[in-house]
């Protein structure tokens, strides 16, 4: 049976888990799956780095020209998945993703390590490179370029926010007794409930 649950009772629990998982000795707590499907359905996944958490959703940075931008242009909607198996919790989320405001994308590019802006201004991604040593060639060239000036934040490298539609924590159990917990956007509110592992 279906209850009704608020989208802040959802978003406290992600909060938790992301904060539990930030506790634990992880390399890369905040790594999490980016599925997204190019124009001919062909769906396609990539890890990237959540950078960004709050009510409005979940957000990561990136080249827009790269295949997850292209592809998130012609179909803005996306699923994450972040697994972690010291804590035997999956979070799983899938919803509409959107572009983060000019100021949100100005804020972070200024926190970012300077050799990660240089990076992110020289590298054609997605695009084919035929020698790795050009991409250092580049990053050199506007490292000399902007000297001991600011990096600026190339117009098409910014922020995708997405919003919650559908969230589900997966609870790892001994004999696959897994839990899982779901929360989803039903059209006239939020539900949640439970399904078979």
């Amino acid at each position: 049976m279906n209850n009704i649950a608020t989208y802040r009772e959802a978003i406290q629990r992600c909060r938790e888990l992301l904060e539990r998982a930030q506790a634990v000795d992880l390399s890369e707590p905040m790594g999490v799956s980016l599925a997204t499907v190019d124009v001919d359905g062909q769906p396609s996944v990539r890890m990237v780095l959540l950078r960004g958490f709050d009510e409005r959703g979940f957000v990561f940075y990136t080249n827009s020209r790269s295949r997850k931008g292209r592809e998130l242009d012609h179909n803005p909607r996306a699923a994450l998945c972040f697994y972690w198996d010291a804590l035997r919790e999956q979070l799983r989320v899938q919803g509409k993703a959107e572009r983060v405001s000019d100021e949100e994308n100005d804020t972070y590019w200024e926190k970012r390590p300077r050799l990660s802006q240089l990076a992110a201004v020289a590298s054609r991604q997605s695009e084919i490179l035929e020698d790795p040593q050009i991409l250092v060639d580049r990053v050199a060239e506007l490292e000399r370029r902007y000297e001991n000036g600011p990096v600026p934040r190339p117009d098409h490298w910014y922020g995708y926010r997405v919003v919650p539609a559908r969230i589900e924590f997966w609870t790892g159990r001994d004999g696959r007794m897994h839990e899982r917990s779901i929360y989803e956007d039903s059209g006239q509110g939020w539900t949640s409930f439970f399904v078979y592992p």
